[in-house]
C-alpha cells in the first residue's frame, strides 16, 4: 500500500518536472494569463467547464477569481458553468447532455469573455459543442487538456496540453497550472507594475 503511493506521488513529480522544463507549456501558461487579465480588465467575464473531477476543478478555479487567490482584493467576473443542476438537468432531458454547456454558453457568454475548458481527454462531446459554439460566436476559448488534446485541440484559441495519458495526473498538473494562471492575473490587476 504504502509503494502505491510513493508510485503515484513519483509519477505525479515525474510529470510535473517534465512540465517544469516545457517552456512551450510555461509560455502557452503566461499567453493564458494574459488573455484572461485582459478580458477581465476590460469588463468582461471567465467562464470555466469541465466534466466529472474537472467540473470540480472547474468550480474551484472559477472560486479563486471571484472570490480571492492570495491578495486582498475586489471580486473578478468568473463562474463555473456546470454549477446550475436545475439548467443542465432541463437541457439534458429537453435537448441532449452534449449540448449542456453550448447552451449555457448561448445565454451566458459575449464576445471579449473567455471560456476555460478543461477535459483530459479532449473529447467529451458537450465540451467540443461549448468550444466549437464560442468560436463561431468569436469568444475566445482556452483548453486545458492531457496528452493529444484530442478534438479540443482543433477548435480551441489556445491548448494547454499536458504530457501524459493518466486522468488524476493531468488533473494535478491542471490544477497547479490553473493556480499559476490565478496567481498571474491577481498580480497583474492588482499589482501595480507586475505585468512583465
Amino acid at each position: 500500500m504504502i509503494k502505491n503511493i510513493q508510485d503515484n506521488i513519483r509519477d505525479s513529480i515525474a510529470l510535473k518536472n517534465l512540465v517544469l522544463n516545457d517552456r512551450a507549456i510555461l509560455d502557452q501558461v503566461v499567453n493564458a494569463a494574459e488573455k484572461i487579465t485582459e478580458a477581465l480588465k476590460g469588463g468582461h467575464r471567465v467562464l470555466f467547464g469541465g466534466n466529472g473531477g474537472s467540473a470540480a476543478d472547474a468550480q474551484h478555479l472559477a472560486a479563486e477569481l471571484s472570490g480571492r487567490f492570495n491578495l486582498e482584493r475586489k471580486a473578478l467576473n468568473a463562474e463555473a458553468i456546470n454549477i446550475n443542476v436545475p439548467f443542465l438537468t432541463a437541457v439534458s432531458n429537453d435537448y441532449d447532455f452534449e449540448y449542456s454547456y453550448a447552451r449555457y454558453l448561448e445565454g451566458a457568454a459575449r464576445t471579449g469573455d473567455i471560456v476555460v475548458l478543461l477535459s483530459t481527454s479532449g473529447q467529451s462531446a458537450n465540451i467540443v459543442k461549448a468550444a466549437q459554439y464560442a468560436s463561431a460566436e468569436s469568444i475566445y476559448t482556452i483548453a486545458l487538456t492531457g496528452e493529444t488534446g484530442g478534438k479540443l485541440h482543433d477548435v480551441c484559441n489556445l491548448t494547454i496540453r499536458i504530457p501524459s495519458t493518466n486522468t488524476a495526473r493531468i488533473q494535478e498538473v491542471h490544477m497547479l497550472l490553473g493556480h499559476c494562471i490565478c496567481q498571474m492575473v491577481e498580480k497583474n490587476i492588482f499589482v501595480a507594475g507586475s505585468a512583465e
